[in-house]
């Protein structure tokens, strides 16, 4: 098959470009190439040209170019026919969390947290329908070599989700309801859309969300908004612990009382 010419390019260019965004200012060749690296994770270390064109659902072709292009550029390693990510990828993130001024006060806010309550204590900021976590602390006896900053977490079955969601207005939460589709991680998991509304609207209430088992079988959290000095809300901060270890009651009682009172220790430090 010929390329493309300039006009098919960029008739399919504008069938996947994000809303609001026009074919000029967008790059296909670094979204491919961003649509690549995050194919690679727990359940796909290693990938060959094929596993990641199925996995990202674009031509084999253009995969393997796009591949070459991060072989060469110190972002995947090739062995044979398999591939895999490099530390390298780590720049992107310590780029972001070097660039934010609140990751100073963040991570050590979970540290100081964490050792108040002796239970695992995250930051998160939402990114699409996920939350990602920019800081986290967990006590030595419960640190989870999967979870640490990068973890995500989908934003409607957890506290740190809903307590951003919450921060939303209605149009632009009812536009992410619309496109989400709530899928069961649990027998615990709420996936009704309207429950979901209603449950994030109460959040927005009270101030803060519970979730209960939802997310992870025997995992509870309980997590409040971090706001800026204007009252934007820019992340959220939790506490998570196990069902066999603390009840509802702590939860929503000391666990809640220690998050309202870091957070307020934090106000005026975020920009």
């Amino acid at each position: 098959m010929g390329r493309l010419n300039a006009q098919d390019a960029a008739a399919r260019a504008a069938r996947t470009l994000p809303p609001g965004v026009e074919p000029g200012d967008f790059s296909e060749a670094l979204a491919r190439g961003l649509r690549v690296l995050q194919a690679f994770d727990d359940a796909h270390r290693r990938m060959t040209i094929a596993d990641v064109a199925r996995t990202v659902d674009l031509p084999r072709a253009t995969v393997r170019r796009t591949v070459a292009t991060l072989v060469h550029l110190g972002y995947l390693t090739q062995d044979g026919r398999m591939h895999e990510l490099t530390p390298r990828v780590l720049r992107l993130a310590t780029a972001y969390l070097t660039s934010n001024t609140g990751s100073a006060v963040l991570q050590p806010l979970c540290e100081r947290l964490c050792a108040a309550v002796q239970e695992s204590v995250s930051v998160a900021v939402l990114d699409g329908d996920e939350v990602v976590m920019i800081a986290r602390a967990a006590p030595n006896q419960l640190i989870n070599l999967g979870v640490g900053v990068g973890y995500r977490l989908p934003a409607l079955h957890s506290a740190l989700g809903r307590v951003l969601l919450a921060a939303l207005d209605d149009d632009a939460f009812d536009a992410f309801l619309a496109d989400a589709h709530p899928t069961a991680a649990t027998l615990h998991t709420v996936t009704d859309k309207d429950a979901l509304r209603r449950i994030v609207h109460q959040v927005r209430d009270d101030g803060f969300a519970y979730v209960d088992r939802e997310a992870e079988s025997g995992f509870q959290s309980v997590a409040v908004p971090l706001r800026r000095w204007d009252g934007v809300t820019v992340a959220a901060l939790n506490v998570g612990a196990g069902t066999d270890r603390v009840d509802r009651a702590t939860m929503l009682g000391p666990m809640l009382t220690a998050l309202r009172d870091a957070v307020e220790d934090l106000r005026g430090q975020l920009l």
